[in-house]
């Protein structure tokens, strides 16, 4: 059995100065990795931001040097005081930058109203793991400036002579001793970083210098409208349309002195099936969110869903959740607490309780105002929100989408009923999804065998407004559809796979066929959206009749258009002869394509969504499981049906 060692007030250590920091760096930057390497810039760069704040300063500059391995930042504010500390005996400079938990930061209202500092510990953490940290300042017409070298101070303060203005200058060189030989500062990550601050401070000038570059690249970041510019960019950077097209952004900017909280928001929902939600908290950004995200994402719930609640939009059939709300949502939160409390000193999260419901009460009002008085936009995402939420529901019954193969082995799942076309290009390709088999027929000797696809459908499809998620992966039909088409459905739609451009409803021009083609239009508007939103799906236009007067044929859609031929050409000597099609199956080849399939004379209907929350609402009343609904749209509509299959 080995001895037990020796536990004794001997080996009991107290580390004294900086030492804490370079014989633990983890607990101060994280790690000595990339992101604790860029946390020493953080760490400066937000002390001159913390001057900006608190109106100080107006400008910032930063220099990467050209070994990349060392920084430079600059600022305009009032300049790290220099005078001697009564208690320490040291010039306020030297504290700061040699001392833990020393700074200016600690009783707010003072020095500082709020700010990103809170332990005084980040210009002592910098200079600790540095193996060389130069300050400037420039106050009272004078500039002073000291050194260090690995957290040591070398020399005292030294007056250089006079300056202009005031400000601090640092210049550091992360110790190779800490982060290894082979880590450098990324220009990129430092102009994003520093482009961000400019949009959380309108007005502010930031200037970056790469001098790893030749010649020395300099960019100049200034945003005079704030986080409002910051949004679109974002919005941009995402891909993702906004909601609805040509974007609203909900910008809104509050104080609460009592609360000792102030706020900037700027908001907007987009296409995009996630959320995005970047915070900020006196600057510094949360990536893990915190108690202010979580009172912003509290606060556009219950908006939408007092609105919703309001107005009485609630979906029939699908029950809309917190996630199906703020899916598609962009939005830049900018907070300013007096006394934030972050999960660590790297700042990720903030954990201040009582944060949560002081933004979720400036925002949620505001918000919900809003949307009262921008009712356009309030419909399309309460629209938005509906489609998401049968979508989450479609992806649940069809996790399993079909996928479309290769041009050369995509044949060989296609349905067996398919009379596929000879052409792979989806540009030029069209499939015809036409009602009964004998139709089909007729479709198959009528169309153009190159460019056009017949797939004949057996009856009524599924009503995919009541089925089941298991009802609905079983059916024949839709599988045959969504086998044929090779894009998927659901959240595994994927327009890139696509193999036709155009999708045709061909049904007879009776109620039964205008009964399928709603049907089809169900399905296609709650689990294959995209294909109506991308100009995809359309209506073929059949004719009812067969119009001979004289030597002339007119075709007419429905009884309506009947009725108008006949009147139109009423003064005519000749007798008309009128014709009624049973069935696109009593057409011949050839009148079914000169008067349907042809391109040069067919007339078919795009299929647009014009209002969706409308849509959404009449085929949840027109197919869905309420009677009730469906009873009264009927009832209200009598009038304007001339034959009803009851």
């Amino acid at each position: 059995m080995a001895q037990a060692s020796k536990y004794t007030a001997e080996e009991i250590q107290v580390l004294e100065g900086l030492e804490p920091v370079r014989k633990r760096p983890g607990m101060y930057i994280g790690g000595t990795g990339k992101d604790g390497y860029h946390h020493l810039l953080w760490e400066i760069v937000d002390n001159s931001i913390d001057e900006v704040i608190n109106k100080h300063a107006t400008r910032v500059e930063v220099t990467l040097h050209k070994n990349g391995k060392s920084c430079t930042v600059e600022d305009n504010g009032r300049g790290i005081p220099v005078d001697i500390m009564s208690k320490q005996k040291k010039p306020a400079l030297e504290v700061i930058f040699s001392t833990l938990h020393s700074g200016g930061k600690f009783e707010r209202g003072k020095s500082y109203a709020v700010s990103g500092g809170l332990h005084g510990v980040g210009s002592a953490v910098v200079n600790a793991l540095s193996s060389e940290l130069i300050v400037q300042v420039k106050r009272d017409g004078e500039r002073y400036e000291m050194r260090f070298e690995r957290g040591e101070t070398k020399g005292k303060l030294k007056k250089l002579g006079n300056a202009r203005g005031t400000g601090t200058i640092v210049t550091f060189h992360p110790d190779d001793e800490v982060f290894g030989g082979k880590l450098h500062f990324d220009p990129e990550l430092i102009a994003e970083r520093l482009e961000a601050k400019s949009y959380l401070h309108s007005g502010l000038e930031i200037v970056f210098h790469d001098e790893t570059k030749s010649p020395v690249a300099t960019q100049t970041f200034v945003h005079p409208q704030g986080i409002a510019e910051f949004l679109p960019k974002l919005v941009a950077d995402r891909n993702k349309q906004p909601v609805p097209p040509g974007g609203t952004v909900f910008y809104m900017e509050k104080h609460d002195g009592d609360a000792r909280i102030g706020l900037e928001l700027a908001l907007q929902w987009t296409e995009a099936t996630d959320d995005l939600i970047k915070t900020y908290v006196n600057s510094v950004p949360t990536p893990d969110g915190g108690t202010h995200d979580a009172g912003l994402r509290s606060a556009i719930v219950k908006a939408i869903r007092n609105y919703i609640a309001t107005h009485k939009l609630d979906p029939k059939g699908v029950t809309l959740t917190a996630e199906d709300i703020r899916e598609g949502v962009v939005a830049v939160l900018s907070t300013y607490v007096h006394d934030p409390q972050f999960q660590s000193q790297t700042k990720n999260r903030l954990n201040n309780p009582e944060v949560a419901a002081q933004v979720e009460g400036l925002v949620r009002p505001a918000l919900e105002n809003y949307l009262n008085e921008n009712p356009n936009w309030a419909q399309a995402v309460v629209a938005r929100t509906i489609i998401s939420a049968r979508a989450r529901e479609a992806s649940r019954a069809a996790k399993e989408g079909v996928q479309r193969k290769s041009a050369v082995s995509h044949r060989l799942n296609l349905p067996g009923k398919l009379a596929d076309c000879s052409s792979t290009d989806p540009n030029e390709s069209e499939l015809f999804i036409v009602e009964g088999e004998s139709a089909g027929g007729s479709a198959k000797m009528g169309r153009d065998r190159k460019t056009q696809a017949i797939l004949p459908l057996k009856g009524k499809i599924l009503n995919t407004e009541q089925a089941s998620g298991q009802k609905l992966l079983a059916n024949k039909e839709l599988q045959d559809i969504v086998s044929a088409l090779g894009c998927g459905m659901a959240e595994t739609i994927d327009l890139g796979k696509l193999r036709y451009g155009k999708i045709f409803l061909l049904m007879d021009a009776d109620a039964d066929g205008h009964h399928i083609s709603t049907l089809l239009l169900t399905f296609f508007f709650r689990f294959m959206r995209p294909l109506i939103d991308n100009g995809h799906v359309y209506l073929a236009q059949p004719p009812l009749y067969r119009i001979d007067i004289g030597k002339q044929t007119f075709w007419a859609l429905d009884d309506v258009h009947r009725d108008r031929l006949l009147k139109a050409n009423a003064k005519t000597n000749s007798k008309p002869n009128i014709t009624r099609f049973k069935g696109l199956g009593e057409m011949n080849p050839d009148t079914l394509k000169m008067t349907t399939l042809d391109t040069k004379t067919r007339q078919p209907l795009r299929v647009r969504v014009v209002d969706a929350l409308v849509a959404d609402a009449t085929f949840a009343d027109l197919m869905g499981k309420d009677v009730a609904a469906r009873f009264k749209m009927i009832t209200e509509n009598a009038g304007e049906i001339g034959e009803l299959d009851v």
